[in-house]
């Protein structure tokens, strides 16, 4: 709205139109969300190791096999 009457750039083509932020191609929404994907691995946050995601059983409810560490999506 730049002169503040409700008209806006012509066809609704100004910024903040764009489909979507990025993401990385992880999935529906990115990231370590429930969604994410079923390929890449598992990180423990705390000692960075990896183990390849498990389909099925996501990241956070498997525990690191080196520190015990809950894992994440990465």
């Amino acid at each position: 709205m730049p002169r503040g009457d409700g008209t806006g750039p012509p066809g609704g083509s100004g910024p903040g139109t764009g489909i979507g932020r990025g993401g990385g191609g992880r999935g529906r929404m990115g990231g370590n969300r429930p969604g994410s994907g079923p390929g890449g691995e598992c990180v423990c946050p705390s000692c960075g190791n990896t183990v390849p995601h498990q389909v099925g059983s996501p990241c956070y409810e498997i525990n690191c096999p080196k520190c015990g560490a809950t894992m994440t999506k990465g």
